[in-house]
């Protein structure tokens, strides 16, 4: 009787044990695809952080030419 309490006992810790074991690998599998996933987002981060940059200066290079631009109407109608 005694036995037979410890081995329904033993049997309910190995199910227990092996439900964590795949819980953990569930939430392995999870995790490293949450890595992946952040790596992708900052790798799309990056590159739209380095067009906005590209962005801005051709806008600054734009912006200067027609300042230039104006500032030679000017000249030309001031003469």
């Amino acid at each position: 009787m005694e036995s037979d309490a410890l081995f329904k006992s033993f049997t309910e810790i190995e199910a227990k044990v092996e439900k964590l074991i795949d819980l953990c690998r569930l939430q392995h599998t999870a995790n490293s695809e949450l890595h992946q996933k952040v790596r992708q987002l900052e790798e799309e981060l990056h590159l739209k952080n380095e067009a906005a940059q590209r962005h801005a200066e051709e806008k600054t290079l734009i912006r200067s030419r027609v300042d230039n631009l104006l500032a030679k109407l000017e000249d030309l109608t001031r003469s």
